[in-house]
């Protein structure tokens, strides 16, 4: 099912510089509002040259034996390798998924869950997604037409949850903003953040409907919710060239996944796979 329209968007319009950066939390009202300063830093290992052409294998350095249990590099080579298994094939993708250490978003007592390919509540009503579909939309932004670069640039994300999915981005793209409406898992993902010190994710707290008007265009956007149609403000904010990502509840009342490319001529909307995710809610709590 593919639909084309022209939302109104000026393409020349540039970013602001972002001087200084208030503590956290920040609640952001509409067009308004900066973001907080989760200053966190991570080496991201991007494949380039030959790694980029042969895998995942070959593209994520050979990892020191450090670490024990579910610390271990080989624990998440495992869930990796169960992902290419399943179809991922983006050897960017599946560095991060590598790199990133999922049990760590998640509460203690489901730990030993957290490499199976499965979603997990993480409180308030909401839940991680299972490793395949969050590699599934990391890869199909990826591999947009902003997405052809080595890296992203500046990606929007909608619903930060917690923080899991902002820290696999952090090695995808230059930057990420990151919105979260519930004040619980804003600061449940600043404190899972915190410790990794990653300086390209910023955490806004606030409504993820409107967007981030003030860190537009965006190269890439990506929701972890879903609603009955694509906010208008999500598609004016994404630059020409660029790829959104997220569910959406179809004709048929059921979720799928919908890519939808900004083009010079318009925009297209793809739909793809069944999917299940929370539904899209406005305003903060």
């Amino acid at each position: 099912m593919k639909s084309s329209f022209k939302p109104p968007f000026n393409p020349t319009a540039k970013a602001p510089a972002v001087a200084s950066r208030p503590a956290f939390p920040v609640r952001l009202k509409p067009g308004e509002g900066m973001p907080s300063a989760t200053k966190l830093v991570a080496t991201a290992a991007r494949p380039t040259g030959n790694a980029a052409k042969n895998g995942f294998k070959k593209s994520v350095p050979a990892a020191a034996p450090d670490g024990v249990g579910l610390d271990s590099h080989a624990v998440r080579a495992r869930m990796v390798h169960k992902l290419a298994a399943q179809g991922v094939s983006d050897a960017r993708v599946l560095a991060a998924m590598g790199l990133v250490e999922r049990h760590r978003f998640v509460d203690t007592a489901l730990v030993n869950q957290a490499y199976e390919d499965t979603s997990l509540p993480i409180g308030l009503g909401q839940t991680i997604s299972k490793p395949n579909v969050v590699a599934r939309m990391l890869e199909l932004l990826c591999q947009g037409a902003a997405g052809k670069l080595d890296r992203l640039g500046r990606v929007l994300e909608i619903g930060t949850g917690c923080g899991y999915q902002a820290a696999l981005l952090s090695h995808l793209a230059n930057e990420v903003y990151s919105i979260e409406r519930l004040r619980g898992l804003h600061d449940k993902a600043r404190e899972n953040l915190r410790a990794l010190r990653l300086p390209n994710v910023h955490l806004l707290f606030g409504d993820g409907m409107i967007g981030y008007a003030k860190g537009a265009p965006y190269a890439a956007i990506i929701a972890a919710a879903g609603g009955e149609a694509i906010p208008p403000a999500w598609v004016e904010q994404l630059a020409v060239g660029g790829r959104l990502v997220a569910p959406l509840q179809t004709a048929a009342g059921v979720q799928a996944l919908v890519v939808v490319d900004k083009t010079p001529l318009g925009v297209k909307q793809t739909v793809l796979e069944a999917v299940h995710f929370v539904p899209l809610k406005s305003g903060t709590s």
